[in-house]
Order: C-alpha cells, then structure tokens, then sequence
C-alpha cells in the first residue's frame, strides 16, 4: 500500500501503541498471503506502531504427525495430545513455524524474536478437561497434554517492545506442574491482547469478515458490538469462525478497544482494516 493512502489521523492515534496479531490457517501456508501478511507487520512497525504477533500452525502440527507416524484422536472436534504428541506439537509450533516466522520478519527489517508462552512465565497454563453430555450423563474427558491460559504475565513482553523488538509468540505454556500444554492459539492471542491492553486486536482468516451468509461476500457485517456478536453463535458463527469471535471477546473484555477479522490473502488488509475508512473486514467493539 502507497503510504499516502494511509489515513495519518488514524495512524497518528496508534503510534506507541500495542496491536497484537493471530496469525494461522491458509494464510501461514499460502506463501502469497504469507509475505501480504509479514510485509504489513513490518511496515506497521516502521510507523512507529508495536505489532506483536501470535502464532498457530496447524498444518506444520499435521504434516509433522503424519511424518513421525503418529495418529490423532479427536473428541467433538478438541485433539487430544499425548506426551509423544506434545513433543511434535511443541517441535512444530516453538520450532520450525515461530523460527520460520522470525526469520522472514528480520529479512524485512522487523527485529523480530520468538518465544513461547513458557518463557520469563509469559502464560501459566491449566490442563482443560473436556465436558459433554452423553445418554447417561455428563461425562469428562482427558484431553491430555492441551490447556487453557491460567494466568499471563507480560512483563517480558514490555520489555522486548520498549527495546525496539517485535515478539512472535507460540502458544505452547507451562504448567504448574511442570508438564507442557498446547493452548489454541486463537484463545491464547485473545488472553496476551488483554494483558497487553492492546489498542487493537486483529484475527487473521482466509473470509473477508464476518459473513450473514458466507457464500454472499454483499453480508459482510462491517461493525457488530460484542453482545451483539454473541447472539450469532450457531447460526452465522460456526466452524472455524467460533474459536477467532471467542478470541476477540476475550481480548475486549480484558480491555482491548477492538478487535478485527481480516482476510489474510486480501492485498493490504491490515492496513486498510486499521488505518483507512476501506474496512476490509469486520470490527467488533464493547457495547
């Protein structure tokens, strides 16, 4: 994007502020939407903005599984990870996605460094216990070695911001008794938004928003509150959509002002989400 399309009043009101990024799915594979969306992390740094991006990869954690041998029991849809399957999940994620990911980011400039929740006690995790209801009951289900965020301490994150880096975060953590937990990454960007006080939020998907109708790209919802948004689950928010809205409302009910679900393989879609009146995608924001 030429920098004289760019709205320099609404850049202005970020400058020295935190936006943290989800970064996942098709548009980490797609190496086209890769480089659309590292370029505006990089550029959004040089203007003077603190990008810190968060990261999955869920099909680096597949490719890496069917190398190893390993196979992957899900219940209602939630993987349960094994110890053997935690240590390729976390080869995955702490490895070859967030070494790949910082490598390309310094390329362009970035000062990139990557961590993981474990590092400085970034995130305390807790082991999830999985919940459903069967004929006879309630039932629970051991999940293994997947958690959810307990406690997040940014310290470390201030840090690194306010010495110039920019922090690529896996969502593998810690837990309290010692054992190593994969976090969904969107639920984990949601939590480190928080703790951050982030001035934005932003949920990268391979859809241009949030559609009424997914095949009609005409019902893009532009602007939704968060309680507004609550009541769309199960009919216009499903699948792979449920986990990014649950994100965004942690993040904006941890404080952030708001929070953006943008097409990762749209040129310049970042940018013109945050820093035009061109909303590519949809905003959500406290009522």
């Amino acid at each position: 994007m030429a920098s004289a399309d760019l709205n320099y009043e609404i850049v202005k009101s970020f400058n020295g502020k935190v936006v943290v990024i989800k970064y996942g799915g098709n548009a980490m594979t797609d190496s086209r939407s890769q480089e659309q969306v590292l370029n505006q992390v990089a550029e959004m740094k040089t203007l003077g903005i603190y990008p810190v991006v968060v990261h999955g990869g869920g099909p680096v954690i597949k490719a890496l599984f069917e190398q190893s041998g390993i196979d992957s029991e899900f219940v209602d849809g939630h993987r349960i990870t094994l110890k053997n399957s935690m240590e390729v999940v976390e080869q995955a994620l702490s490895g070859k996605v967030n070494g790949e990911l910082v490598n390309r980011l310094n390329r362009l400039g970035a000062n990139a460094v990557g961590l993981s929740g474990k590092d400085g006690g970034l995130v305390k995790a807790r082991k999830r216990i999985h919940n459903r209801q069967t004929e006879s009951g309630p039932e629970e289900i051991d999940l293994g070695f997947v958690g959810d965020v307990d406690v997040v301490n940014p310290d470390l994150l201030h840090l690194l911001i306010k010495n110039g880096y920019l922090p690529v975060i896996s969502p593998v953590s810690g837990g309290e008794n010692g054992d190593d937990y994969n976090i969904n990454a969107d639920m984990f960007a949601g939590h480190i938004a928080g703790a951050l006080q982030a001035e934005a939020f932003v949920a990268i998907t391979n859809v241009d928003g949030l559609m009424e109708d997914p095949d009609r790209p005409e019902t893009k919802i532009v602007a939704i509150t968060s309680g507004e948004v609550k009541k769309l689950f199960g009919s216009v928010i499903q699948g792979g959509m449920i986990p990014k809205i649950e994100a965004c409302n942690i993040a904006l009910d941890k404080g952030v002002k708001a929070a953006h679900i943008v097409n990762g393989a749209m040129d310049q879609s970042i940018l013109l989400q945050l820093f035009t009146e061109k909303k590519s995608g949809t905003t959500i924001k406290k009522e």
